[in-house]
C-alpha cells in the first residue's frame, strides 16, 4: 500500500512546473466537471483519429446526457467510463442510464470521479464514490473506478496544495479505494497537471492504472513514474459521445484489466 510517508519523498524531489491554465466552470452548473475539460479540445476540422490497431472506447458525463448505447456499440466503443460524482456531494443525473445502458450492450465498462482536494479529505471522497457507482466486482465486466485529477475547475489549478500535500490527498483517495474495492483505483491525468501538481511524484505508477489525457496525434511524454498507459483519451470529438478512448491492449487484455 502507499503511505503518505512513502509519498513525502517522492514529492519532495522534483521541482513543479507550473499546470496549463485552464477556464472557470460555471459552479452552478448542473453537470459539474467531466474528465478533459481542461484540455484545449481538438482544433477545428476533422478530429484525431482512432489509434492504428486501438481498441475504442468512451467517456461521457452528464454534459451527453442519455446516450444511444446500440449506436456506440455499432461505432466500435467497446468500454466506456461514466461519470458518477464530484468532490464529496455531487452525483451525475445521468449516471444510471449511462452505466447500465453500456453494460448492456455489451461494454466494459466503469465509474469515474472527478476529484476536488480543496473539498474535503481523499478518503472522504472515495467512500462518497464508492458510495454512488463507483465499486468494482471480478466479473470482467466492470473497470476499476478512476480518479479524474486535473486542473481545478473552479479556482487554483493545484487547489490551494502543495505537492507533497497533493501527494498526501491522492494516496488517500486511492488507499481508502483499495480498501473498500480490493483494486487500486485508475488515475486520469495530464502530464502538465500531475508533473506541477505533484512535483513529478513517480510513486503512484507502481500501483495505479494510468488514463492519460492529451488530444494529439502521439501521447507524447507520460506523468513521472509511468512507463506506458493502460488508457489514452485522444480527443474529445470522433464518431462517440464524449471523450474518444483507446485501450492499450486488444479484447482479452480488457477483460483480464477488469478482473
Amino acid at each position: 500500500m502507499i503511505t503518505a510517508a512513502t509519498l513525502a519523498t517522492g514529492a519532495a524531489h522534483a521541482a513543479p512546473e507550473n499546470p496549463r491554465s485552464a477556464p472557470m466552470l460555471d459552479p452552478h452548473d448542473p453537470n459539474g466537471a467531466w474528465a478533459g475539460y481542461s484540455l484545449p479540445g481538438s482544433r477545428s476540422g476533422a478530429p484525431p483519429q482512432q489509434p492504428a490497431g486501438a481498441l475504442s472506447g468512451m467517456d461521457v458525463s452528464g454534459h451527453q446526457g442519455d446516450v444511444d448505447w446500440p449506436a456506440a456499440w455499432a461505432a466500435g466503443a467497446r468500454f466506456a467510463y461514466v461519470k458518477a460524482t464530484e468532490g464529496s456531494g455531487f452525483r451525475s443525473g445521468s449516471f444510471n442510464q449511462q452505466y447500465d445502458g453500456s453494460h448492456a450492450v455489451g461494454m466494459v465498462r466503469g465509474a469515474y470521479h472527478f476529484g476536488l482536494p480543496d473539498r474535503s479529505s481523499g478518503a472522504q471522497q472515495a467512500n462518497f464514490f464508492v458510495d454512488n457507482g463507483g465499486g468494482w466486482n471480478d466479473g470482467g465486466r466492470t473497470l476499476p473506478g478512476a480518479l479524474d485529477i486535473e486542473t481545478n475547475p473552479y479556482g487554483d489549478p493545484c487547489y490551494g496544495l502543495d505537492p507533497r500535500a497533493m501527494s498526501d490527498w491522492i494516496a488517500d483517495f486511492s488507499n481508502t479505494y483499495l480498501n473498500r474495492t480490493g483494486r487500486f483505483p485508475v488515475i486520469y491525468t495530464t502530464t502538465r497537471w500531475w508533473n506541477g501538481c505533484t512535483g513529478s511524484n513517480p510513486d503512484f505508477a507502481a500501483n495505479n492504472p494510468l488514463w492519460i489525457a492529451r488530444y494529439a496525434p502521439q501521447i507524447g511524454d507520460l506523468p513521472a513514474g509511468w512507463d506506458f498507459q493502460s488508457i489514452w483519451q485522444h480527443s474529445d470529438q470522433g464518431p462517440l459521445p464524449g471523450g474518444q478512448d483507446s485501450f492499450n491492449g486488444n479484447s482479452k487484455q480488457l477483460r483480464r484489466f477488469a478482473s
